[in-house]
């Protein structure tokens, strides 16, 4: 929801540092080692080292952002590191929800958990596959100027939302029940309105 708003603000932070670190680190690699602080992330989750796990999650998020950063510095933008990009997102997205309710033990967890990644599930389905129709169609991310792989339709749950909602996950676990179903109701609301919205727009290209 706030995406557009907020990946301006984050492009202009980040590229001053991107173009150093495109001299010594490939977009491609700097994909894996976000991954890597990622799993690190959840992995510190089932420890019960929350404020760890905190850390981690946020320099994963950074490194996420750098990536797109280094391919644009160094000209080396390609379809299969945005494929390989949005892959070990998803990766992260799935292992620290999990991560939080095996850690949790209680049935309260488990449910909110699938009923978090279920809404991810259909969520994705919304966005990529009318995401691959339009790009079909001429009408994806070339033809709109955006700066991804292929246009991402907006949604009440993007990146930014993302972001803040996990980050909260990690910051008060007490309350994670709560926030993880605040987020897949909203995630589930967004995909049908993104669902009408796409179909609309299908229906009279």
């Amino acid at each position: 929801m706030f995406d557009e708003y907020t990946r301006p603000m984050k492009d202009k932070i980040l590229n001053p540092f991107a173009l150093w670190v495109s001299r010594y680190v490939s977009a491609g690699l700097m994909t894996i080692i976000a991954l890597l602080f990622g799993i690190a992330s959840a992995a510190s989750v089932l420890l019960g080292q929350y404020s760890m796990a905190l850390i981690l999650w946020i320099i994963n998020r950074i490194l996420d952002g750098l990536d797109g950063q280094i391919a644009r510095a160094s000209r080396t933008q390609s379809d299969e590191g945005g494929y390989l990009d949005i892959v070990c997102d998803f990766i992260v997205y799935a292992l620290i929800p999990v991560a939080i309710s095996l850690q949790k033990g209680s049935r309260a967890s488990y449910i909110s958990t699938l009923f978090l990644l279920a809404a991810f599930y259909v969520n994705s389905a919304t966005w990529m596959y009318l995401s691959a129709l339009l790009e079909k169609r001429a009408a994806g991310a070339a033809a709109q100027n955006e700066s991804t792989s292929v246009t991402i339709s907006r949604g009440l749950i993007e990146g930014t939302e993302t972001v803040l909602f996990y980050t909260l996950f990690l910051l008060f676990p007490r309350y994670y029940v709560f926030s993880a179903s605040i987020m897949a109701a909203l995630t589930v609301i967004g995909a049908l309105l993104r669902t009408a919205k796409g179909y609309s727009i299908l229906k009279n290209k």
